[in-house]
C-alpha cells in the first residue's frame, strides 16, 4: 500500500478561527468542505492538539477564511507553525475584520470567508469533526484559491537537502511544514510537534 496516494486528493487551505472570552486564535487546516446545500452546512476536522479545537468546542462557532494563491509563507508560519497556547497569533496583525459571530476574518492572502455554527461534533480519535450550519459568508477577491499542491509547489520555501548533521546523524523532514527530526530511525508513532502530522509524512533527506 502506497500512502502517498492520499496526496493525490485535491485539498483547499483555510485559516479556521475561533474566539472564547477575549481570546482569539486560528489554525491552518485543509479539511473544510461543504456537506449539504439545503440547509447550507460545512464540515471541518481539527486536530485535538490544536488550541483552536478546544475553543470551537467551547464557543460552538468558527470562521474559515479561504487561503488564496497570493498568500505568503508568513501567513502559514503565523497560523500553522506556532501554538495559540504559547503566543497570541493576532498580536501586531491587523489584516482582519470581526465577523458577526465574534471570530476574526483573515483578510490578507484570502479570497472568501465562511462563518458557521456547530450543530454536531464527532470524535475521530486524533481529530474532532465539526458539522456546522453556515451563518454568514462573503467573497473578498477573485484570486484563485490555493490548493495543498499549490502551497507545496509555489508558496512553501524549498528546503536545502542537508542529508546528515555535522555529527553524521540522519535527518527526517516533515513534508508538510519542514520540521526536522534527527535520528537514525523515526518512530512509527511520531507526531510532528509543529503541524501534528504523523511519521508517514516525513522523508529522509
Amino acid at each position: 500500500m502506497n500512502k502517498k496516494a492520499m496526496y493525490a486528493i485535491s485539498y483547499g487551505l483555510f485559516v479556521v478561527t475561533a474566539r472564547t472570552g477575549e481570546k482569539d486564535n486560528g489554525c491552518i487546516t485543509n479539511t473544510v468542505a461543504q456537506v449539504t446545500s439545503e440547509p447550507n452546512r460545512i464540515s471541518v476536522a481539527v486536530n485535538k492538539n490544536n488550541y483552536t479545537c478546544g475553543m470551537i468546542m467551547e464557543s460552538g462557532c468558527f470562521t474559515a477564511s479561504v487561503i488564496a494563491q497570493n498568500a505568503t509563507f508568513d501567513l502559514f508560519k503565523r497560523f500553522g507553525f506556532q501554538s495559540g497556547r504559547d503566543v497570541n497569533k493576532f498580536e501586531g496583525y491587523d489584516k482582519t475584520q470581526r465577523a458577526e459571530n465574534g471570530t476574526l476574518i483573515v483578510t490578507e492572502g484570502t479570497n472568501a470567508w465562511i462563518s458557521a455554527k456547530v450543530e454536531q461534533s464527532i470524535d475521530l480519535g486524533s481529530h474532532m469533526l465539526f458539522i456546522a450550519s453556515v451563518t454568514d459568508m462573503e467573497v473578498l477577491s477573485d484570486i484563485p484559491s490555493a490548493t495543498y499542491s499549490y502551497y507545496q509547489d509555489q508558496i512553501k520555501p524549498k528546503p536545502e537537502a542537508v542529508g546528515k548533521t555535522q555529527e553524521g546523524k540522519t535527518i527526517w523532514r516533515c513534508r508538510i511544514c519542514g520540521y526536522e527530526y534527527v535520528g537514525e530511525e523515526l518512530p512509527e508513532d511520531f507526531i510532528c510537534p509543529i503541524c501534528k502530522h504523523p511519521a508517514s509524512d516525513f522523508e529522509k533527506v
